[in-house]
């Protein structure tokens, strides 16, 4: 049986964000929490993971990886009804005094930060440039409102970026979530 190749119709028009898109990641970690979800984690990616770790790749899958449908993914963790990259860290820090006589200055306030953000995985260094998020404006706009980047900031991506990084094979030179402007 042979199956036609669909074609878009002559004169479609550019994707929706065919002008590029702002985006500076604030490492706020709230990509990394949430409803149940998965982290896909490559076998290469494992190896850097446990050398990072200055663990064995096998190691790196029994204690932190979970085996779904011939595939990794980072195992989670429950927290407080979300679920969180077993990755996520939390940091109680004191927030700076004002002045001297500032008695607020003892109260803290939580960080969240990535333990293995030198070698994270693809699907975290592409974000939000993912399918799901791009599909339309209003897919933009829902995850937006849990991420604080997502169209704000100094760093705007152009089409061909965007495209480049959503369709990504391999860890991208300078991804989205760095602090360095693309």
């Amino acid at each position: 049986m042979k199956l036609d190749v669909l074609h878009p119709p002559s004169g479609e028009k550019n994707p929706w964000y065919a002008d590029g898109l702002n985006f500076t990641c604030t490492q706020c970690g709230n990509c990394c929490t949430g409803g149940p979800g998965f982290v896909w984690v490559s076998k290469e990616e494992i190896i850097r993971l446990a050398e990072f770790l200055h663990i064995t790749p096998q190691e790196t899958v029994e204690r932190y990886c979970r085996k779904i449908d011939g595939r990794f993914s980072f195992k989670e963790a429950r927290n407080n009804g979300s679920y969180d990259c077993i990755f996520l860290r939390e940091e109680k820090l004191p927030r700076p005094a004002k002045s001297r006589d500032d008695h607020d200055a003892a109260v803290l306030h939580t960080r969240r930060s990535c333990a293995i953000y030198p070698v994270r995985p693809l699907q975290c260094r592409t974000w939000p440039f993912w399918d799901s998020n791009l599909a339309s404006p209003e897919n933009w706009d829902r995850a937006s409102r849990r991420c604080p980047g997502m169209g704000s900031g100094h760093r705007h991506f152009t089409l061909r970026q965007i495209e480049s990084l959503r369709d990504a094979t391999d860890w991208p030179k300078n991804p989205p979530t760095s602090a360095a402007k693309p």
